[in-house]
């Protein structure tokens, strides 16, 4: 019988497993997970499926993440990562340095931006956010906080971005009145408590773009590519991965290239949005 061994040191869990698979290589493999969410969220959705993709190819895929977004867009200029999954506009500046390029994405997602405020609340529409502070995770949020203060600018609406660390921490501050509305997407949203959610309505939404991206750091071996994203896609066959899946809001992943992000790079957001780590 395969066996697992798990340890937490520093905000990283790490799977070795004993597998009749042979792995092309013999040291672990980091996946880095942007922290839309608190990172203890993020380990309960993704330790269970690494460590069936660690079973099921016999490499030893680690599971890392950081305590907020900037601080992940540190390490993955740094090339901490192996693996990272990241947002579209991360994509677009790592895969110029330190030169990431992507495999996978998430299966029939198209990333939306959204607005939300306190339900039954006197916000109900982004003209009513003038003038006032409004909730985002990090300045280099695609979805969550570049694209709405884009929109925000293009309609004439002033306001002061205050930058909360994670998807999470937008929807709670707004939930409890702290911010009047906060920028998210629909997949953290959905994810989030339903007795936060069910105190939000949401007040905007963008129009579509590519979803997160699964990118490789120049130098991986071909073949880890290869059976992380086999292992992620064996798990859409049986109801145990379906569950596994159900708990990130995945109905699994597709196959993904770089070219898809291009439109996100024709926006030339480095014109509305800091760099990331600044």
């Amino acid at each position: 019988m395969a066996r697992s061994c798990v340890a937490l040191l520093a905000g990283v869990w790490v799977f070795a497993s004993a597998s009749a698979a042979e792995c092309p290589v013999a040291r672990p493999v980091s996946v880095g997970v942007v922290p839309q969410q608190a990172p203890s969220d993020l380990a309960r959705a993704w330790l269970p499926i690494l460590s069936a993709i660690s079973k099921r190819s016999g490499c030893t895929f680690r599971f890392a993440t950081a305590p907020t977004i900037p601080e992940f867009e540190k390490r993955t200029a740094a090339g901490e990562y192996d693996i990272a999954y990241m947002n579209p506009y991360h994509y677009t500046v790592f895969s110029q340095s330190p030169g990431y390029r992507a495999f996978a994405k998430e299966k029939g997602r198209a990333l939306k931006g959204l607005l939300v405020a306190a339900k039954g609340g006197p916000v109900k529409r982004m003209a009513d956010l003038d003038g006032l502070k409004v909730a985002f995770p990090s300045p280099a949020a695609f979805a969550a906080t570049i694209i709405p203060l884009a929109e925000m600018k293009k309609a004439g609406v002033s306001v002061e971005p205050v930058y909360v660390a994670s998807h999470d921490s937008v929807y709670l501050n707004v939930s409890r009145g702290f911010y009047p509305a906060g920028g998210g997407i629909v997949r953290t949203l959905n994810a989030i408590a339903p007795a936060v959610r069910d105190r939000l309505q949401v007040i905007w939404e963008s129009q579509a773009y590519a979803p997160h991206a699964f990118a490789a750091l120049p130098g991986l071996d071909a073949r880890v590519r290869t059976v992380f994203f086999d292992g992620m896609q064996a798990l859409e066959s049986d109801a145990s991965g379906q569950a596994m899946l159900h708990v990130l809001r995945f109905k699994g992943i597709e196959a993904a290239a770089d070219a898809d992000w291009d439109p996100i790079r024709a926006l030339d957001l480095h014109v509305i949005a800091q760099p990331p780590g600044q």
